[in-house]
């Protein structure tokens, strides 16, 4: 009997699961949306085109970038990042 911690026949503790892992498993499409992503990791993923962390939490606490703040922290869902993406995007002259 398999459970949903084991990828590829290895079994894996909850502890060593990451949200991208439980994200790929899950049966229910559009779950990416329920994701919430900090700023070190979107840092870290390259997502979105700034250097450091600081930088990104600085932009947000100007409201210069799309994000969420719940609870007082600055968290970025897929759909956020793809919307700053879009808005970024430098469109050619005529």
């Amino acid at each position: 009997m398999t459970t949903k911690y084991e990828l590829h026949g290895q079994p894996k503790k909850p502890a060593d699961v990451n949200q991208a892992t439980l994200a790929s498993e899950s049966l229910e499409p559009g779950v990416d949306i329920l994701i919430r992503y900090t700023p070190d990791e979107v840092i870290e993923k390259r997502w979105l085109p700034y250097k450091s962390a600081r930088v990104l939490k600085e932009k947000c606490y100007r409201r210069k970038v799309i994000h969420h703040n719940d609870g007082g922290r600055i968290t970025f869902t897929a759909e956020d990042i793809r919307r700053e993406t879009e808005r970024r995007t430098v469109e050619p002259r005529r």
